[in-house]
């Protein structure tokens, strides 16, 4: 991930007010502006695994992970990553999987003027493929979000997505720490899983998660499949 002119994380009191308000928005926002979770009823359950901060030099490497578990997912990319590597843009999108923006620059959506994230996120979906009959996906660093940059997004067309299950991934090198956290019983179905590429206990922890989801009856899938058929 190219270094954010933002801090790693947001401050307490950032995180607080951004949680808040996607607490808020999930309850009186439409589908097609503010996604969270699935639906919890389907048959089989679903779950969507989703990966933030690539493309870059390991994105190969979960490609190759998913594929031999044949599962599909939700990818968030950088758009300046994107545009240095359209062959891994290629190659993710040949193999199934859904992708979506993560900002042009990696800086927080909340803190942008209005206008620039307008930009940023127009720039970033030029270079990513689009799937006929769907919303364009977008995910703010950190989930970082205000009310002006969750219209801003609307106005683009574009549906912003978060999570419901959070794998920690970002703040442990513990493989089984990320086990520990998207463990079936935790995310539950319609759950949307957050992770990271660029992170070797991630790639240790997915083949497992996979088996475990699967042993429990889930089906996986990419967010937009949360919502079909059912």
């Amino acid at each position: 991930m190219s270094t954010p002119a933002t801090p790693l994380f947001p401050s307490a009191l950032a995180r607080t007010r951004s949680h808040a308000l996607r607490g808020l928005a999930s309850l009186a926002v439409p589908r097609s502006v503010l996604v969270t979770r699935g639906p919890r009823r389907a048959d089989p359950p679903r779950v969507a695994l989703t990966f933030d901060d690539g493309p870059d030099g390991t994105t190969a490497r979960y490609l190759d992970v998913l594929a031999r578990h044949g599962v599909r997912a939700t990818f968030f990319f950088v758009g300046q990553q994107a545009e240095a590597a359209p062959d891994l843009v290629a190659a993710c999108a040949r193999e199934g999987h859904e992708i979506g923006g993560h900002g042009w620059s990696h800086e927080s959506f909340a803190a942008m003027p209005a206008a620039r994230l307008a930009d940023e996120l127009e720039r970033t979906d030029r270079l990513l493929p689009r799937t006929p009959g769907r919303r364009p996906l977008v995910r703010p660093p950190w989930g970082a979000l205000s009310a002006s940059a969750l219209l801003a997004a609307a106005i683009g067309g574009f549906t912003t997505v978060l999570w419901s299950c959070d794998s920690d991934d970002c703040r442990t090198r513990d493989a089984e720490v990320v086990l520990r956290r998207v463990e079936p019983r935790r995310v539950g179905p319609g759950g949307i899983v957050l992770m990271h590429e660029q992170q070797p206990w991630t790639l240790e922890a997915l083949p497992r998660a996979v088996v475990a989801f699967r042993d429990a009856g889930y089906e996986l899938v990419t967010v937009s499949e949360l919502f079909e058929r059912t």
